[in-house]
């Protein structure tokens, strides 16, 4: 098993350095009620867009393979890693590619039949592959899931006119108001007016930067697209603004100086330093211009060109170093 971890890991850091030839293409803003293309430009091939996926299941609905790190490997429903090939698909039915918008609504319907009640009376989306560096072993939510549902509904919703999207959109809303030890997918709503939106919800904090933003994606296509007269519509706005509040008030932490770290994790024992790679950090770079672009706030643009200066053979080098011994110490190698 060892060394099946060591050459899974080397293949993942071998493909993480020929991203440095990958660009990010962007969605540019403005962005109107029309919920068009998503705001980073996914593809529907899967070594482009998700090393993961794996195969579709009969009804085209995209199945993923376990991390190395899983004991009992298994092809499972990720409802992330779903809603970016359904917003793929879309992206291909926006450039009239042939059968695009059929399986598009096929997965679409996936997250209707899939959704589970929570405890505050919302729709979650649960994941039932372990993530051990987490120590979550049960179906967990997730606020990444969350806004990769509600992206899909409401361009369903929009292309349908059929209310059920919408309405399930709205569920999917509930979740962002509750912590973690509530059944819901935030965290830091002790200080008032701040939120971080959870990737992974485990027993603590984990904070990882990519998905609390993409969260934020999420919210803001709904405050896009829900009518302004819904109470709905007030709610994400919220939501949003605290979630970019808690953003801010942890964009620091993750700042090195030379690189970014991947999360803020609270779990003891979690190594301190726990540095993002070479993609991620490209990832979160065009989510900053992305975030510049909803909100006006040059402190977005401002990181997007700082950390872009990041990307030198030294950084990089001392990320791949301080990368290893993150690993053994997650036992990942």
């Amino acid at each position: 098993m060892q060394v099946k971890k060591i050459v899974f890991m080397a293949g993942k850091l071998w493909n993480d350095l020929l991203s440095l030839r990958n660009t990010v293409s962007l969605t540019p803003g403005p962005y109107d009620r029309h919920l068009g293309y998503y705001y980073i430009r996914f593809e529907s091939d899967f070594k482009k867009l998700n090393r993961l996926l794996h195969s579709f299941d009969a009804d085209g609905i995209p199945l993923n393979t376990t991390y190395i790190d899983v004991e009992n490997p298994q092809l499972h429903y990720y409802p992330i890693s779903i809603g970016q090939y359904a917003l793929a698909r879309w992206h291909d039915h926006l450039m009239d590619k042939e059968g695009a918008i059929e399986h598009f609504m096929r997965i679409a319907d996936w997250f209707v039949s899939e959704a589970v009640c929570s405890p505050s009376g919302g729709a979650l989306w649960l994941t039932d592959v372990p993530k051990p560096e987490y120590e979550v072993t049960s179906p967990w939510p997730s606020a990444f899931a969350q806004s990769r549902a509600i992206s899909v509904l409401l361009r369903a919703w929009q292309h349908t006119g059929e209310e059920r999207y919408f309405i399930l959109a709205c569920k999917a809303l509930q979740p962002f108001e509750r912590d973690i030890s509530e059944g819901g997918v935030s965290v830091d709503r002790a200080t008032p007016g701040i939120a971080f939106y959870e990737e992974y919800v485990a027993q603590w904090p984990t904070r990882v930067l990519d998905g609390h933003s993409f969260a934020l994606f999420g919210l803001y296509d709904f405050i896009r697209a829900a009518p302004k007269d819904s109470e709905y519509h007030g709610k994400a706005v919220r939501l949003f603004e605290e979630g970019i509040r808690g953003l801010k008030h942890h964009l620091s932490y993750y700042d090195t100086g030379t690189w970014l770290r991947f999360n803020r994790c609270e779990r003891p024992g979690y190594p301190n330093e726990d540095p993002c790679t070479i993609g991620y950090l490209k990832l979160v770079i065009a989510q900053m211009r992305v975030l510049y672009s909803m909100t006006g706030d040059a402190q977005f643009d401002a990181l997007a060109r700082k950390w872009k200066k990041y990307l030198t053979p030294k950084g990089i080098w001392n990320m791949y170093y301080e990368k290893w011994h993150t690993l053994r110490k997650l036992n990942r190698l």
